[in-house]
């Protein structure tokens, strides 16, 4: 008999909660990431007015320090290992247990959507369902920070969790107009031992 819980999303669920120790040891920490990241977030938070959702937000470092930077921020994750680590870590914000494709906020309710490296693991021809989401939720003016897997091509590639993609800044950023937005800044980094970075900033056109 079929596996009914061997769709994608299952697959990342519980590869994620399989590793999830391993991964809060690694990277579960806002010092585990790059100073040009945290300064990108900053400056992006800076631009926001009303609530932040932190979409993918893990064991809660990112929406910690969106908290700090002075938004009304707030997490959700698909991995409940990972939601019960930020409830614990940070009990004085919500996050919540769901997924991407049907966030539990009001349609322009947001004032941002933080996607920091929360969807790589969508295949291309599943993006849109996610970023169409975030533009229902973000208000007309707000903004969506996502930070991605750079590369030459959208190409699939093994991740040390589960298989996740890379993509072109320019084919993003198509995605990201298709789904309503407007691209205002694109940053790439590459470092030695260290996949190539991408990071896009896009304003939520009105509808």
């Amino acid at each position: 008999m079929e596996n009914a819980d061997a769709s994608p999303i299952h697959i990342v669920r519980d590869s994620y909660s399989a590793r999830s120790r391993e991964y809060v040891d690694l990277f579960g920490t806002i010092g585990s990431t790059h100073p040009c990241d945290q300064a990108l977030v900053r400056s992006w938070a800076d631009t926001l007015t009303g609530r932040v959702l932190d979409a993918g937000c893990g064991p809660g470092q990112w929406t910690d320090f969106l908290a700090r930077c002075g938004s009304a921020a707030s997490g959700i994750d698909l991995v409940p290992e990972f939601v019960d680590r930020a409830r614990s870590e940070y009990p004085q914000l919500s996050f919540e247990l769901g997924r991407f494709e049907k966030l539990n906020a009001a349609t322009g309710s947001l004032g941002g959507v933080l996607s920091w490296y929360s969807l790589i693991h969508h295949a291309p021809a599943d993006i849109r369902m996610p970023l169409a989401e975030f533009a229902r939720v973000i208000r007309p003016g707000g903004a969506l920070l996502v930070g991605f897997f750079e590369g030459p091509a959208v190409e699939a590639f093994d991740h040390a969790v589960t298989a996740a993609y890379r993509w072109p800044v320019e084919e993003l950023g198509r995605e990201l107009a298709v789904a309503g937005f407007e691209v205002t800044e694109a940053h790439t980094r590459t470092a030695s031992g260290h996949r190539p970075h991408g990071a896009i900033t896009a304003r939520r056109q009105p509808v």
